[in-house]
């Protein structure tokens, strides 16, 4: 800035030295006139005239200069004092004694960019599959409850190794983080495969205990839905527990490009079988199955490969590290449970939706398809939290992991803001994009804008604080608390609301969102004491 008005310094002097220069020809021209009687009239006329233009041409230009040099000087002014502003709320808020600012975005904005790609794949799935008819959009939101709750249990165990990593890589263990990384991938490898068959096996009950007063076109497209989405589990919990692992060391951009690919496949395939070839939820299923597998084969290849952190040996999965893996289960066994019993609530308030028809069953996978874009810049603060705040306990410093929980719940309100300004006025051409009958669009105009009011408020707390909880080791007070509030307020009162006065969908969703303020009532109650951060992992 100091050059900037340097220069313009220089151009005014120049300006003056012009004038003073021009001043003395000027007044020799006169005198040479002078002693020429025949022309000197002449001369007067002509020299009047040029010093005129001359003296205006100059002053012209350089005065054009420098109201040029100062606007852009002021410009440059503004910009230096709005990143002085910037720098200074970044470090002020997201900037800690062992972490700073760029460290934290560098985590948060691969984390985010994945985010939107997931949930923008999810709604452009559920578009598409709506081409084959309500009774295949009511099937596939039906199942994916259940997917939902059982993928999650083991994505759980998974969380417990990215916590154990995150510490690790707080204290600079690298060997210990390699160890820790590798045994999680193996130990949800296993349990998915279980999972897998058990599901599988014994899939008819399942879907009759759950569904079963659903139509009979529901109730097939489900099961062939759900027997494909088993077939995936081995590979998707390989997937997840790699970039689980890959998120506890800081090293988001891979997880991006990784959850791209597969992603992209996904919907690639999608519109190949269900637009192209018109499969309907066999495509589906057939496109989710080959992209698990492709994301499976890929991030495998990543981490044997190209990873220099977490080394993964096949040679080292299949040997069972067992005091390893028992620092893994003490977080993920209570968070698993704590799925269980959340999505299990999720699960049962499904079934009220079944009772209320299909048509409640596709205001609620649309509702939900449009909600969860809201959603997107929130989803990952909660993940990109347990990775900060785990490497801040590794280091055993409260006040970093206080201060960034805080600063991400206030964040994640105004992402929340931000994004429902923006879509909300969208709203008619995604009905375009799902066709619904006209019928039920009011309902999920109505849900959409509830959740739109009510999230921003709620949702933070009751959310990303568990995730800072959890990464801090208090898994098992987390579980509990998930599980007195899905049970005793969201299962009972959304049928309270929703079947018993007759509420409806909306009664359901209104029902959901009540227990989100509760949740974060709990759970903001536990961070202002100090229990939550006594438990000492590594």
């Amino acid at each position: 800035m100091e050059m900037k008005r340097q220069k313009l310094n220089n151009y005014q002097w120049k300006n003056a030295v012009f004038q003073a220069a021009f001043g003395v020809l000027a007044l020799i021209f006169r005198v040479a006139c002078y002693s020429q009687n025949r022309k000197f009239r002449q001369a007067k006329k002509l020299y009047s005239f040029y010093q005129g233009d001359i003296i205006w041409v100059a002053f012209k230009r350089t005065d054009e200069k420098a109201r040029k040099m100062k606007k852009r000087g002021l410009m440059e002014i503004k910009a230096v004092k709005l990143k002085q502003k910037s720098t200074f709320y970044l470090n002020r808020y997201l900037t800690g004694d062992s972490i700073d600012y760029r460290e934290v975005i560098g985590i948060i904005i691969p984390i985010l960019v994945d985010q939107a790609f997931l949930i923008l794949m999810s709604f452009l799935n559920t578009a598409m599959i709506s081409s084959a008819g309500v009774s295949a959009v009511s099937a596939v939101n039906m199942v994916d409850s259940l997917n939902i709750f059982l993928v999650n249990v083991f994505i759980a165990i998974a969380t417990g190794g990215t916590v154990i990593v995150a510490q690790y890589k707080g204290i600079g263990n690298k060997e210990m983080v390699s160890k820790t990384a590798t045994q999680a991938i193996s130990a949800v490898a296993i349990f998915s495969v279980v999972l897998a068959v058990f599901v599988i096996v014994f899939n008819t009950p399942t879907l009759n205990l759950l569904f079963g007063k659903a139509d009979a076109a529901v109730f097939h497209n489900a099961r062939i839905y759900l027997i494909g989405s088993c077939l995936s589990y081995p590979f998707i919990a390989i997937f997840q527990a790699v970039l689980g692992g890959l998120r506890g060391v800081g090293e988001t951009k891979p997880c991006l490009g990784l959850s791209l690919f597969m992603n992209l496949t996904n919907t690639v395939l999608n519109v190949v079988f269900i637009t192209i070839f018109h499969m309907g939820v066999v495509g589906l299923v057939t496109s989710i199955l080959c992209a698990r597998i492709f994301g499976m084969i890929a991030s495998i290849f990543y981490v044997m490969k190209y990873n220099e952190t977490i080394r993964f040996k096949i040679k080292n999965a299949l040997h069972l590290d067992f005091s390893l893996l028992k620092k893994v289960m003490f977080i993920g066994i209570p968070f698993a449970a704590e799925q269980i019993f959340f999505n299990g609530g999720k699960l049962l308030t499904q079934t009220f939706i079944v009772q209320l028809g299909t048509l409640a069953l596709t205001e609620n996978a649309i509702a939900s398809s449009i909600t969860l874009l809201f959603q997107i810049g929130p989803n990952a603060l909660s993940i990109a939290i347990v990775t900060i705040v785990g490497q801040c306990m590794g280091r055993r410093n409260i006040d970093d992991a206080r201060k960034f929980a805080k600063s991400f719940i206030v964040l994640s309100s105004l992402l929340y803001i931000v994004t429902t300004a923006v879509l909300l006025p969208f709203f008619p051409v995604m009905m375009q994009l799902f066709n619904p009958p006209d019928s039920i669009i009011p309902t999920i105009f109505t849900i959409v804008l509830i959740s739109a009011f009510g999230q921003p408020l709620l949702w933070p707390q009751s959310f990303i604080m568990p995730a800072v909880l959890r990464a801090a080791g208090d898994s098992t007070f987390t579980s509990v608390a998930s599980l007195l509030s899905m049970w005793l307020l969201r299962v009972i009162l959304g049928y309270i609301l929703g079947i018993t006065f007759g509420f409806g969908i909306i009664g359901v969703w209104v029902a959901m969102i009540a227990e989100w303020g509760v949740r974060g009532l709990i759970f903001m109650n536990r961070f202002k004491g100090a229990k939550w951060y006594a438990h000492k992992l590594v």
